[in-house]
């Protein structure tokens, strides 16, 4: 049995879980957002808990029953709490600011870079501490965004230099040494 899917996903007050013809539906106070299950999954709703059951031990089986009990809390926690990526402007000169819907960010290239942001994601732009926050309430869209900004300038690993995540750790390299 997995130990990840043998959990059963607490659904806290205010939220509202509904499952139909391979379709998960989570609703809460941060919006709704929903799922389309493999069909073999058992889901099952009592007790203000979700429980994913499998109905057999094959390689398949074994390896959608974890991800649907994870991605089912990934949804009940995004309606609930929502999901927060802050990433970090390293470089001087690099700048990102807000222009209407586009975020526009200059980091050493000739041009400014704009990205528009999906529907469901906010972002907030922090000038002072260069920072941009990216928010929502999907999990992987916000990942997905947060990734696609990074992507604009990588940090480089000799003056770390770049969009980084601020809990990531740059391996620093040493420069080239002068020989005799």
């Amino acid at each position: 049995m997995s130990k990840i899917g043998k959990l059963p996903v607490v659904i806290p007050d205010g939220v509202k879980v509904a499952y139909q013809d391979s379709q998960i539906t989570v609703t809460g106070p941060k919006g709704t957002l929903s799922l389309n299950v493999h069909p073999d999954m058992v889901i099952e709703i009592r007790d203000s808990q979700v429980v994913v059951t499998r109905p057999s031990d094959h390689r398949e089986h074994r390896s959608l029953h974890g991800l649907t009990r994870s991605l089912i809390q990934n949804m009940v926690t995004g309606v609930t709490d929502g999901y927060k990526i802050t990433l970090e402007l390293v470089g001087i000169g690099y700048r990102a600011e807000l222009k209407g819907p586009l975020l526009e960010v200059n980091v050493g290239y000739s041009h400014p870079l704009l990205m528009r942001p999906p529907d469901d994601i906010s972002l907030e732009v922090l000038p002072k501490e260069g920072k941009i926050i990216v928010s929502g309430i999907d999990k992987q869209l916000v990942g997905m965004t947060a990734a696609k900004i990074r992507s604009f300038r990588p940090p480089e690993p000799y003056k770390g230099k770049g969009i980084k995540y601020s809990d990531e750790v740059i391996h620093r390299k040493a420069g080239k040494t002068a020989g005799k």
